[in-house]
């Protein structure tokens, strides 16, 4: 869903047209599982082949029961438990308190501390490597400590999310297990509108359900989304069903089911997955580095119409009108300029202002591109050197941090609001915590000031003293206004 909206089983949005993640996220009272081993990951094969989907006979229907029968083992159910915060802006009775509302933005008014809620989520994902490779929803396992895969002969494990990207809503988990059945992956770009599509997951928490429709439309650009050109059907998805596999007729997983629109909260004839091929560039970043980076151009684009069109030179609507050029940004450098049309990018066609957003989005910092522009009623070719993606938290993770680092930090800059909130000028905030760092007492919110005596204020400054390869850290760390240092062994 557009990331503003909260999860669909807390509240239902009523009155206009609403997008929402097709994943269910329950309030439950809390209660605490048992420590589970975890797991590490461990590398998987090349990505195979996509396959095609062969044409089907005129009149002719998918032989769904041998699709689910074949491909519904590596289906899986996913189960999520942790503590999310509640505070001023969302929907908690904290938020509605009437002295919160009065006061809030004010100057000097900090409103009441921020809580955690307890919570317990569903969803789905699907096995996509036979030792334990996993594929699902990032808003699945959003903000989870733990998290539980059931298998369809109903073994469950803990799960180690090695990764998950916001920006396409995408999480790779890992489970330790070998032999495990697997889908096998389809090429999205073969697909046309009207193929046949099966989706298989967990509505509701209904395991092993299978819904058909057809395929709608592709290359959907949504609110909030503009990296994921996505593969709109009618297939029934509903809460629960977000992470689970989209086949198309020949039994390939073509796409990710993510999200619906509904005026309800429930599924009304409108839902979205991601393509696979998308799915499967994120999951290759993830596995190698643990997390998932994206491109930036610097422009602001928008569909063309015939009449502007027209006004330059063009007889057809196609292409991305750029409507501005961010100074200082690799367009800019490039010699963009507000009124140029983006007709190609790499030799690819661009129909509208969306190709370009998810082309580039889903490119790699540091990647040369090739535009071919029209400007002044002629074309005329361009070379860019991509950079990255604006407000992307930088993450550290355990295999990222510095060879041979234990440390097991996630982290990310201060937020503007953070530092006015914090009075803090530098650091970066812990959003996850585990191994050395977990044990040393580090925690979610924590904000690493130094490292060894050094101030950071990026995440280079953490790996280049991790790259030394140190048996302890000293962490000077800033926690709710207080200062304190954290000694992490890591030997």
């Amino acid at each position: 869903m557009n990331k503003t909206f909260k999860p669909l089983a807390w509240s239902l949005l009523g009155g206009g047209l609403a997008l929402v993640t097709s994943a269910g996220a329950l309030d439950l009272p809390w209660s605490k599982s048992k420590d589970k081993p975890a797991t590490q990951p461990t590398p998987i094969a090349a990505a195979a082949q996509l396959a095609p989907a062969p044409a089907l006979p005129p009149g002719s229907a998918p032989n769904y029961r041998a699709i689910v029968q074949t491909y519904g083992p590596a289906v899986v159910g996913v189960t999520v438990e942790g503590l999310r915060k509640t505070g001023a802006e969302d929907g908690s009775p904290m938020a509605q308190d009437p002295m919160q509302r009065f006061f809030r933005g004010l100057p000097g008014w900090r409103g009441m501390p921020d809580a955690q809620q307890p919570f317990k989520g569903q969803g789905s994902g699907f096995v996509v490597s036979d030792d334990g490779l996993i594929l699902t929803n990032a808003h699945v396992v959003r903000d989870a400590k733990e998290v539980t895969v059931r298998l369809a002969d109903r073994r469950e494990f803990s799960a180690k999310v090695l990764g998950s990207d916001a920006r396409t809503d995408i999480a790779v988990l890992r489970i330790q297990a070998k032999g495990l059945p697997t889908v096998r992956l389809g090429d999205p770009k073969s697909l046309m509108v009207g193929d046949h599509v099966l989706a298989i997951g967990a509505p509701y928490g209904l395991e092993q359900t299978a819904t058909s429709g057809i395929v709608s439309a592709k290359g959907r650009s949504l609110p909030g989304d503009a990296f994921v050109p996505f593969i709109q059907t009618d297939a029934a998805v509903n809460p629960g069903n977000s992470g689970g596999p989209l086949f198309d007729g020949a039994g390939n997983v073509i796409g990710i089911n993510s999200q619906i629109y509904s005026r309800t909260g429930g599924f009304q004839g409108v839902s979205f997955a991601i393509p696979i091929d998308v799915a499967l560039k994120v999951r290759d970043q993830i596995v190698a580095t643990g997390k998932a980076q994206h491109a930036r151009l610097g422009v602001s684009v928008q569909d063309l119409n015939q009449p502007l069109a027209e006004s330059f030179g063009l007889k057809r609507p196609d292409g991305a009108l750029v409507a501005g050029v961010e100074p200082k940004s690799p367009a800019a450098a490039a010699g963009l300029k507000s009124g140029d049309v983006i007709l190609q990018i790499d030799g690819e066609p661009v129909s509208q202002a969306g190709n370009v957003s998810s082309r580039i989005g889903l490119s790699q910092p540091g990647q040369k591109v090739k535009l071919k522009l029209w400007r002044e009623q002629a074309e005329r070719d361009v070379e860019v050197t991509l950079g990255a993606a604006r407000g992307e938290p930088e993450v550290a993770a355990a295999a990222a941090a510095g060879e041979g680092s234990k440390l097991g930090l996630a982290l990310r800059p201060l937020t503007r609001e953070e530092r006015q909130q914090s009075q803090l000028e530098q650091g970066l905030v812990v959003q996850g915590a585990q191994g050395a760092a977990a044990r040393a007492g580090l925690e979610q919110g924590d904000v690493v000031l130094a490292i060894n005596g050094k101030p950071v204020n990026s995440i280079d400054d953490v790996r280049r003293v991790l790259d030394s390869k140190p048996k302890n850290v000293a962490l000077l760390v800033w926690r709710e206004g207080d200062r304190l240092f954290v000694p992490v062994p890591l030997g």
